[in-house]
């Protein structure tokens, strides 16, 4: 296989971030309003099994890190899994990971914006949700140190927001420990939904590798930072989940649409509540922020291969980001956020996010031993694992999973039938 192209010219990102830069990326990926959402359909999934289900999904979720931070370090381009499949498995399978990684993200996008403008004026979600993407937007444009730095401040409301959650649920006098058991209701194919539902809490990591043009040295930063936010994601995560399950329980928590506020109401504490709906609204912000700065690189990554316009890779001379993908990715998800509520139809994002993490695992496969290949079977457990989970989705988000990533292959062949027809 060959080795990582590197780009030249105005296509050329700078290296800016640190270690440090890296993993809070990386937190501010994760640490977002999933925790403040997906606990409440995940437990309703599995009943007493969501720990269970947790610690799948963190298990998938190490295995695709070890996977995608390797092929970072080899291949430190933008792009992440859409550069690993190219040059590893083949431009199809490249394509299909950038496919699906631009689409259901550009959705994701729209719908954390309308997520951040719900919590923050819900009878303007909308005028909100826009204004965000055109802020966040904004600032990436000036430069990756600069949604940095936002990253980080972020990344300190929320992790003091969720410490006085946990606190508050274990020292209010409401939490019970037999609330933790695993009773019958727990069923192999509720636990694996439910680590399907909470593995996207985990998926933010990427983002640490899709800016791998933008990291410096980094052979040595990215497979140091992935594991460093992803350990610390799952400390924060398994805590707030223990705390909450202890309060509120299995089944309370199942009917929960606001788990993290009811759990501080159970626990004596309703004065958290507020702080609660204001650390939900800075998480989905931060999500957000994160998740533009993917897509856009993702773009800039196909854009130089002409799968999208050519155009969308040109870098800016001063800032040195893509900015003409920033802008597009920016308005392509005001749109959205404009005029349609895609909060409850983008089950084909989760799906895509798997099929994503299942071509990286495949590409690490293919690594020597003297590229950095990782034991055997983490890439192995890791696709297992992706496509466990992609399946044991609802029918819904399969169907519409399946039906975008097929529309990608026929883009792809018609695009590949036209080259083929019209050689330049």
């Amino acid at each position: 296989m060959s080795a990582a192209r590197t780009p030249t010219g105005t296509t050329e990102l700078k290296r800016r971030l640190t270690v440090s830069d890296a993993v809070v990326i990386g937190l501010g990926s994760m640490i977002g309003a999933g925790i403040f959402a997906a606990l409440g359909p995940a437990t309703g999934a599995a009943g007493s099994g969501l720990l269970v289900g947790l610690a799948l999904a963190a298990i998938v979720a190490y295995c695709n890190a070890t996977s995608s931070a390797q092929l970072a370090a080899r291949y430190p381009e933008s792009g992440g899994t859409y550069v690993y499949g190219r040059e590893r498995l083949g431009n199809f399978w490249g394509y299909l990971a950038g496919w699906g990684f631009v689409v259901g993200k550009t959705a994701s996008c729209a719908a954390m914006a309308l997520t951040v403008g719900s919590y923050a004026w819900p009878g303007q979600a909308h005028a909100i949700a826009v204004a965000a993407v055109v802020l966040l937007t904004g600032l990436n444009y000036t430069g990756v140190q600069k949604a940095a730095w936002l990253t980080r401040l972020i990344v300190a409301v929320v992790l003091a927001v969720l410490a006085a959650v946990v606190t508050a649920c274990l020292t209010g006098g409401s939490a019970e420990a037999a609330r933790l058991d695993i009773g019958a209701d727990a069923t192999a194919g509720g636990v694996l939904q439910a680590a399907g539902l909470l593995f996207f809490a985990f998926a933010g990591y990427a983002r640490i590798a899709t800016l791998g043009e933008e990291v410096r040295d980094p052979q040595r930063t990215i497979p140091r930072a992935i594991p460093i936010a992803l350990g610390i994601t799952l400390v924060v995560y398994a805590a707030v989940t223990v705390a909450v399950l202890a309060v509120l329980g299995a089944g309370r928590l199942a009917q929960a649409a606001a788990p993290l506020t009811e759990a501080v109401h159970a626990a004596d504490a309703p004065g958290l509540a507020p702080v609660v709906r204001v650390g939900a609204a800075v998480a989905a912000l931060g999500s957000l922020l994160a998740l533009i700065l993917g897509v856009s690189r993702t773009t800039l990554a196909m854009a130089r291969d002409h799968h999208l316009p050519h155009a969308l890779a040109a870098v800016h001379p001063r800032f040195g980001v893509p900015h003409r993908a920033e802008l597009a990715v920016g308005t392509a998800v005001a749109l959205l956020a404009a005029t349609v509520d895609v909060r409850g139809a983008i089950g084909f994002s989760s799906f895509g996010v798997l099929a994503y993490y299942a071509i990286a695992n495949a590409a690490a496969w293919t690594l020597s031993p003297n590229e950095g290949r990782p034991p055997r079977p983490v890439p192995l457990i890791g696709l297992a694992g992706c496509a466990a989970l992609a399946f044991a989705l609802p029918l819904a988000s399969v169907i519409s999973g399946v039906a975008v990533l097929m529309a990608g292959a026929a883009v792809y062949g018609l695009r590949k039938a036209r080259s083929d027809a019209f050689p330049h």
